[in-house]
């Protein structure tokens, strides 16, 4: 192997931003990885100049900052990142400038359709809770944060959050100066929210196309029952095996574009299928979407299309682990969580999953369906 990737791995999300800060976690995402950094103009600019990739997210319970380089460039990167993460240099024209990107950010993904129908199916899924706001914040709420309460984070963040550093290549570097941070002595789960009622919403269809996202409320991580959600979102999923796939494309013709995934939160986990539809054939696609889970909540997948998924789903997690910079995230994000990440022990979960299993996963599904549309016809 050529190359190195390097993940840090942060145990706080969207979900920890103060009430009246919401963004503030995605906003100083942004600013770590643009902030100068030693010498240099700032850890994403240096990475990229040596010809490598450098990248961020802000997720709902942790953050990720990601590099990928030659392996004769990870040593420096390694210090630049853990420099520009732990120990960031910037000033008020730095915030406001990466402030006016964000805001910048926020107006694309509310000019985007399959984008806003994710926060609206996670409002009414989660609503009145940490886990239903949106990620990155309203641009109100952007606008409002105060320099100090983006310090008053950051030191949170990486003063008082678990931190977890993965590095897939050649040869570990040495990160003398993270370790006491990374080594700190920090509790793994973070006080529960409790759950409300889930909000159902009458279904208005605009007369031009439109996403629509179809779920419920699933396993939450680190539970047994995770696996099963992630076998019926393979059932579901844009696969030409999947009965879904089936029923819209070939059966149908209802749908184009379309994708199904589970992900685990602390209190509950979030199930969904996403379609592209026109309006016209939207209360259609609502109507097949439902039959297919009623069917596998009735009689479970066949045994073809259960082999199948669990192939689907045992290869994606081989494919990642061959992928270096996908492996590397996927180890950092399961230490910061306490839950070590093995293929061979999720793959072993997964492969045990059966059609009975299948089948009260999607039970529990029907049980409180989520239906959520956009953009919102004009009124």
């Amino acid at each position: 192997m050529r190359t190195a990737s390097i993940c840090l791995a942060v145990d706080m999300g969207s979900r920890d931003d103060p009430g009246a800060a919401s963004g503030v976690a995605h906003l100083l995402e942004h600013l770590l990885m643009a902030s100068p950094v030693r010498d240099e103009p700032s850890l994403a600019e240096y990475v990229e100049r040596t010809g490598g990739r450098a990248n961020a997210e802000t997720g709902l319970d942790r953050m990720l900052f990601q590099c990928q380089v030659l392996a004769e460039d990870l040593a420096e990167v390694a210090d630049l990142l853990i420099r520009a993460t732990i120990a960031p240099e910037y000033d008020d024209n730095i915030l406001a400038a990466e402030r006016a990107v964000v805001l910048r950010e926020l107006d694309a993904a509310a000019a985007d359709p399959a984008d806003t129908v994710q926060d609206a199916f996670l409002a009414a899924l989660f609503p009145d809770h940490p886990l239903g706001r949106p990620v990155g914040g309203t641009p109100d709420s952007v606008r409002s944060i105060d320099p100090q309460v983006v310090r008053d984070h950051h030191t949170l963040m990486f003063g008082g959050r678990r931190l977890a550093l993965s590095v897939v290549g050649p040869k570990a570097p040495d990160i003398d100066q993270a370790r006491s941070a990374l080594a700190a002595d920090l509790p793994v789960a973070r006080p529960l929210v409790p759950l409300g009622a889930v909000q159902h919403q009458e279904i208005r269809w605009p007369e031009e196309y439109s996403w629509v996202s179809i779920g419920g409320r699933s396993a939450a991580a680190g539970t047994p029952e995770r696996s099963r959600f992630e076998i019926l979102a393979a059932l579901c999923g844009a696969s030409p095996f999947s009965p879904l796939y089936r029923a819209l494309r070939n059966e149908h013709g209802l749908a184009y574009s379309f994708q199904s995934w589970h992900r685990g939160y602390a209190e509950a986990g979030a199930w969904r299928v996403l379609i592209g539809t026109d309006p016209d054939r939207g209360p259609d696609v609502v109507q097949v979407v439902t039959a297919i889970l009623r069917n596998l909540a009735e009689r479970g997948p066949s045994d073809e299309d259960l082999d199948a998924a669990h192939r689907q789903v045992c290869s994606a997690l081989v494919f990642d682990t061959e992928d270096p910079l996908e492996h590397a995230r996927r180890l950092a994000a399961g230490a910061v969580a306490g839950a070590p990440f093995s293929a061979d022990v999720d793959m072993a979960q997964l492969r045990a999953v059966t059609a009975d299993d299948v089948a009260q996963a999607a039970q529990h599904i029907l049980r409180d369906l989520v239906v959520t549309v956009r953009p919102e016809p004009m009124r």
